[in-house]
């Protein structure tokens, strides 16, 4: 959203931060134009070119019921558990996992109801899926794209109304998102009070200030959408790997209208916000700071009961290439002293401490350090990086996790407790031996430090085996 635009994500965060704690132009239009039908049951479309479709929900069940819980999950009351109060953003509503709230219509869409009860009180629907692994693995890219309509209210009778389709980093999951905004909120399409326009942004870096302007995001301003509340629109942001720098890029209706690229924030914000898992959020907050910045409510005049109705929702995702490597590990002089080279070769097996990990042996000869999973780490002593110029870092990985389960490899120094310097995501590559060699950018980094690499993941199960580290001028 615009710079008037409060804090709006973590805990949701509609396209401007709310999303969470609290999601320039454009650059090259992609071809990703499709046909959209006037009717409200549309079928999800195939995927793009090149692409595959990895998750889709065209809810198609009959009238009157709920969600399917393996696709879905609900939020309930006014926060994440050890969240911030109402969801991060000044939403006033209690969000339920009833079918007055949320609901399938029995003509093949879902419908998010915000509801007024003669107290005054607001209830309404938040769900999230249930995957938290939509991600663009190295070199490739995934789409996340719903076709819905807004909430069909304009006016005084549309004011605090907030309806959001976004999706949040995997991180977020596991602790409430008080981690937010540094694990990456993308708001697909945002509308408040009414006001026939979409927003669109990304929530990133620090939670005030810093990098991504929080709490108001990088963001699209408000966009012209005429006929979003009374039509059906299809809206979509697709992040790409195959380009450089790496690009977000905002749609509606199959033509860009905002995109922003790796060289605006630094490195290490960036891959942070992208470079990993994320889940898809649908709801409809009624008032809050977003809607406060464009005249406020709800008010006794605001209308009850007016429904964002969504189609579908389809994540589509492409393969990518990866950083050739040899297919035995590389063969490096252990450290013969009590430092270690950051730009030779550090087998992870080497480390000096570490939690929840084993070494076992590796297909590639030698040993590897596998059965990580979140909150796992390990720890190297006096990694000596000289007089700086790092370039990224390298690390040879393998993952043979179920589909649904991914994570973070990151690189801390000095504390686990410290803010990563750099990493990068991963999901199955193919076995649990099956070994690529991928990149992550890192901050600049000089002297001689500890280096912690740890395990960040929405799910409790293993997801990594590392066999070898290094880093890179």
């Amino acid at each position: 959203m615009d710079a008037s635009e409060p804090r709006k994500g973590l805990f949701k965060g509609r396209s401007t931060g709310r999303r969470l704690i609290a999601a320039t132009a454009a650059v090259v239009a992609v071809g990703a134009t499709a046909l959209f039908a006037a009717t409200a049951d549309a079928a999800v479309p195939s995927a793009p070119t090149g692409m595959t479709t990895v998750f889709s929900d065209d809810f198609t069940g009959a009238a009157g019921t709920g969600l399917n819980t393996a696709n879905w999950l609900y939020d309930i009351g006014t926060s994440y558990p050890g969240g911030a109060a109402n969801w991060g953003t000044g939403e006033i509503e209690t969000m339920t996992n009833s079918t007055s709230n949320v609901y399938q219509d029995g003509a093949g869409n879902l419908v998010i109801k915000p509801i007024r009860d003669s107290s005054g009180n607001w209830t309404s629907g938040r769900v999230e899926t249930q995957r938290t692994d939509f991600a663009a693995p190295a070199g490739g890219k995934v789409r996340i794209e719903a076709r819905l309509q807004q909430p069909n209210v304009s006016g005084a009778a549309a004011a605090g109304y907030w309806p959001a389709f976004w999706a949040l980093g995997a991180a977020a999951r596991p602790v409430g998102a008080t981690n937010w905004p540094s694990i990456g909120e993308w708001d697909i399409m945002e509308d408040i009070n009414g006001r026939s326009s979409v927003f669109a942004a990304l929530h990133c870096g620090v939670a005030s200030g810093g990098p991504c302007n929080e709490t108001t995001g990088l963001t699209s301003g408000e966009h012209a959408c005429s006929g979003c509340q009374t039509a059906f629109h299809t809206y979509a942001v697709e992040y790409d790997r195959s380009v450089s720098p790496e690009q977000l890029r905002w749609y509606l209706d199959g033509t860009q209208y905002f995109s922003l690229n790796a060289s605006q924030v630094d490195a290490t914000t960036w891959n942070n916000a992208t470079q990993h898992g994320f889940f898809v959020i649908l709801n409809v907050a009624m008032g809050g700071g977003f809607p406060a910045a464009f005249g406020g409510g709800p008010t006794s005049a605001t209308q009850s009961g007016v429904p964002m109705l969504i189609d579908y929702v389809a994540v589509y995702q492409s393969s990518g290439g990866t950083t050739t490597s040899p297919t035995t590990s590389p063969t490096t002089t252990p450290p013969t002293g009590s430092t270690r080279d950051a730009y030779a070769t550090i087998q992870a097996e080497s480390y000096d401490a570490s939690a929840g990990v084993q070494i076992e042996t590796s297909s590639e000869g030698g040993q590897d350090v596998g059965y990580i999973a979140n909150g796992d780490w390990m720890q190297y002593n006096n990694v000596n990086f000289g007089t700086g110029g790092v370039k990224d870092f390298l690390a040879r990985v393998a993952s043979g996790a179920a589909s649904g389960i991914s994570g973070l490899i990151e690189v801390r120094l000095d504390s686990r407790s410290n803010a990563p310097i750099g990493s990068f995501a991963l999901a199955n590559t193919g076995g649990w031996q099956t070994w690529q060699s991928i990149p992550g950018n890192v901050s600049n980094v000089t002297g001689t430090h500890t280096v912690f690499l740890t395990f960040t993941s929405g799910q409790s199960a293993d997801f990594v085996n590392v066999n070898w580290f290094q880093f890179r001028k």
